[in-house]
């Protein structure tokens, strides 16, 4: 986004800071780009998170600030609210993560111990005019909570959150637990929110879709905000994909499904891996079905560097032959191992975009 944006520049003053996550980093002349951890934050976050509030500080009502927002934003570009330290919040982070709650919930939580999410961005450049263009890899784009939302006002600081502390109050610092019963107040901002999505999750399956109609293929698009626990979705979809065999197809869906961890430390493995090995397991090998599932922005949860993978109708057949039980990958959480084992990991890089979670099941009956 910082190295299209100097590309589309007129020749008038331009400068900045944005954060990426390691490895994501693009060359750029006039825009620094500074790098850090994802999606737990680190010492990096916190430095990059001052240097962007600072480079906003004292503007005037002629300046113009574009904010380039995307998903990952909660993680790379994190500073602590006021009696929170970075190892409470890098706990918390890993916490939600394993929580099984849903992006919106974990964002509002976010919000609440950030100094400046929540619209406090957008506070901090007053009275400056403030643009922000966003990638959204949140079902159904809500636009507060695209990186837990630093440049639109806070619509939940007076959210309750007590139902989130009955569930993880044991596992969360105490200096986090005290912050999340009080409500904080709304970061104010001088001007309206002028806030532009330009690439979104329906904009993805739409392209998916017209690729696959090239081919030949009826496609069905489930929706880009599918939610619910990975291996629930997967087992839901391999139904679905066993009743509509009756012609080649396309079915197409986004969204982001969560992953709740029991039973101790998980293996390797991340939603996208966990719903297709769930969809294997509940296909049991049926004949004419593929898959593919990953996360767009290249990086599955703990699948090893993986974008996701790829099942066959084999699948299950082939990691039986290298003594490799799909139900106890499952249920170990280690997804990534089991499509490891089978050389059908996806592993892109960093594609350096991120709008949220892909998935395919291709039917070919005959």
């Amino acid at each position: 986004m910082a190295a299209a944006v100097e590309a589309a520049w007129p020749d008038v003053p331009l400068s900045g800071v944005v954060v990426v996550p390691y490895g994501s980093g693009a060359p750029t002349r006039r825009i620094t780009v500074r790098e850090a951890a994802h999606p737990v934050p680190d010492v990096n976050s916190v430095s990059a998170a001052q240097e962007i509030l600072d480079s906003v500080s004292g503007l005037s009502p002629d300046d113009l600030v574009l904010a380039l927002i995307s998903g990952g934003g909660s993680s790379v570009m994190a500073l602590p609210a006021p009696g929170i330290t970075l190892a409470d919040k890098q706990t918390t982070n890993r916490v939600l993560l394993q929580s099984g709650l849903d992006i919106r919930t974990m964002n509002v939580v976010r919000k609440r111990i950030s100094a400046i999410k929540g619209g406090r961005l957008a506070a901090a450049a007053a009275p400056a005019r403030v643009i922000t263009l966003a990638i959204s890899d949140i079902p159904g784009d809500e636009l507060a909570a695209i990186a837990s939302g630093p440049t639109m006002p806070d619509k939940d600081a007076s959210l309750d959150l007590n139902s989130v502390i009955e569930r993880l109050e044991n596992l969360l610092p105490t200096a986090v637990v005290e912050r999340l019963r009080a409500p904080s107040p709304p970061a104010r901002t001088s001007k309206d929110c002028d806030f532009r999505l330009i690439a979104t999750p329906g904009a993805a399956l739409t392209a998916a879709a017209e690729v696959a109609r090239g081919a030949g293929l009826a496609v069905e698009i489930l929706g880009d905000d599918l939610e619910g626990e990975s291996r629930e979705v997967g087992a839901a979809m391999a139904s679905h994909a066993l009743r509509h065999r009756s012609q080649p197809r396309v079915i197409l869906s986004g969204g982001e499904t969560t992953v709740t961890i029991t039973g101790g430390r998980a293996g390797r493995g991340g939603r996208n891996s966990e719903f297709l090995l769930a969809l294997g397991e509940a296909l049991a090998g049926s004949a004419g079905v593929w898959a593919l599932a990953g996360d767009t922005d290249g990086e599955d949860g703990a699948s090893g560097g993986a974008a996701g993978a790829l099942l066959s109708p084999d699948s299950l057949a082939r990691a039986r032959a290298l003594g490799r039980d799909a139900a106890a990958h499952l249920d170990a959480h280690d997804s990534g191992g089991f499509f490891d084992a089978l050389g059908d990991l996806i592993t892109t890089g960093p594609t350096r975009t991120n709008v949220n979670d892909f998935r395919a099941i291709l039917i070919i009956p005959n």
